[in-house]
Order: structure tokens, then sequence, then C-alpha cells
């Protein structure tokens, strides 16, 4: 079972609207991922959500929770996040192995639907004491097994309804962001207004921004330096990020794209530059390095969570 922290996620959510920063919730799929997101949290005493997607869990089984569980007794401010379960048995799974929070992802059903399945899950895992977030509206894209050919804003006057009928703790929006390294084709802006309207309603309630990674130029021109081919990739400006946290409720940002392209990018130099290498601790390990540095400028410029523990 992970060991939990003592103060829980909705403690730090309180603190997060009351400082004016967010929680990052970091996807990892293997070990260096997730040393490096630890690394950055303690270079900057900063709380973090760490998450594995359905696909993610797959491929690393039962050791998701002894990485987790090793990471905690390095950095105890670490909560593991089930990031858009589709069902309950994925749910009920990871609540199971002791994971401190499950997303319950039933944007995709009609709206009835949705919520009784989030019901259901709520009530399952508040009796395991476990978080559970919720999403209503839909974002376009492609990430794992989270797919959408179009986007559908949140309704806030179903999100009232949604949290009172599902007593879900947090809850997921759409208001612009979306899947994967292609998020813009045309002018890049989040609906601030629909957000606003949401707050109005449910005023200091936790919510969620999921498909936020910010595809820096950098990230791309490496990859692409390097034999990828990512052209035309775009991601969300770090300005919007710093105006939902700081002006906002958003309390928790996802980041796994940005995650990918960090070490898909140095994996790829180190190989170029070093054609007889084949020690996959120096490869990875540079990619852990890169990812460190990438999560301590998210931490810096657009979580704001550094020294928040």
């Amino acid at each position: 079972m992970i060991r939990r922290d003592k103060m829980n996620l909705l403690d730090y959510y309180k603190k997060a609207m009351k400082n004016n920063f967010a929680l990052g919730a970091i996807n990892f799929c293997n070990m260096e991922s997730l040393q490096g997101i630890i690394e950055a949290c303690k270079a900057t005493s900063s709380p973090m959500i760490i998450a594995v997607s359905e696909s993610a869990l797959n491929y690393m089984g039962n050791f998701t929770t002894a990485l987790a569980s090793a990471g905690k007794k390095d950095f105890p401010h670490l909560f593991l996040h089930l990031d858009h379960g589709k069902n309950f048995d994925i749910c009920k799974k990871a609540v199971d192995m002791g994971f401190d929070s499950v997303m319950i992802d039933g944007s995709s059903l009609p709206y009835e639907e949705n919520i009784a399945l989030t019901q259901k899950v709520c009530e399952y895992a508040h009796s395991k004491n476990v978080f559970v977030e919720g999403e209503l509206g839909q974002l376009q894209g492609i990430e794992d097994n989270v797919q959408s050919d179009k986007s559908h804003y949140t309704c806030p006057m179903q999100a009232k309804e949604f949290i009172l009928r599902t007593n879900v703790d947090s809850l997921a929006v759409a208001i612009g962001t979306s899947h994967g390294a292609y998020k813009y084709s045309g002018e890049k802006t989040l609906r601030f207004d629909i957000l606003s309207e949401i707050e109005s309603l449910l005023p200091s309630f936790p919510l969620v921004l999921h498909g936020a990674s910010s595809v820096d130029t950098s990230l791309i021109e490496r990859i692409n330096k390097y034999g990828g081919d990512l052209s035309k990739a775009s991601g969300i400006p770090k300005n919007l990020l710093e105006k939902a946290v700081k002006e906002h409720n958003i309390v928790k940002i996802n980041t796994d794209t940005d995650i990918r392209l960090a070490m898909t990018g140095q994996v790829r130099q180190v190989l170029a530059e070093n054609p007889k290498e084949f020690d996959p601790r120096k490869y990875l390990g540079s990619g852990r390095e890169q990812i460190k540095n990438l999560v301590i400028d998210k931490i810096n410029n657009v979580f704001f969570s550094n020294n928040q523990i």
C-alpha cells in the first residue's frame, strides 16, 4: 500500500486556491521519468501529483506502485493518480493498488451516464479514502487511450449539478485546452469567460486543466534536428496557464506531452552524437536530467508551487 502524505489532496487544493498556485500533475511511464520529476520537486520544495494513464499502468504493471512507493520514501509530498480512467474497473483497480487519487473520465458518455458512472466510482473510492476527479466537457486531440475529434466546452450549469449529484472531489473542465502535441491551428486562446461562470456557481471548488502542455519550440526543434518529424506542433502559451492559476480556481494542471518531448529529444541527441553508445543508462539518464530541468521550469513559471510543502 502506498504511504499517504499527512496533507491530503483537498488540503493542498485549498492551500493552492488561497496562495494562487497549482499542483502539477506530471505523467510518468518509467523509472527515469519519475526520478526526473522527483528531483525537480526536491530542488524546488514543491508538492506534486505523479500521474499514470491506463496504458502506462498496463505498461508498468505492479512496478507502478513500487516506483511510487520508493519515490515517496525519497520525497513524501507526492500523490499517485490515475489519469483518465475510462470505466469503473480500471478505477477500482487503481484504488485497490493503493493510488491516492483516481480520475473517472466519463466525458464521452451522455450526461446522465457520466453522472451514474462518476457516482459509482466516488462511492467505492471514498470508502477507501481515495480522492476522485471527474470530467465534464470534452477535449479535442489524442494522447494514449484518450481521443476526440471535437471539443465540447463545459456547461457551467451542468457542472454545478454534476458536482452536487456525484459528490466528486474535483472537476476537469474543458475551456479550450487539448491533448497531444498539436493543440492549435489558429488563435491561441482559452475560454476564461466559461471558467469564470463555473467559478461563480461553484466558489472555492477545485478545478482542473487537462491537455496543458506548452510544447515549447526548443523541444520540437531538438527532436526534428535529430531525425524527428513534429512540424506544426503547438501548445498552450505559459501566459494563459499563469492567468488560469493566478486569477482562477485552477488547482491542478496536467502535463504529459512535454515530458515525452523532453525525454525523446534528449535521447535522440545523445544517440546521434554518440553513435557507438549502447548503454541505456547513458541516454536514459540524460533524458532524466532533461525532464528534471523541464519540471523545475514548470514549477517556477506555470504551477508556481515552489516552496509550498
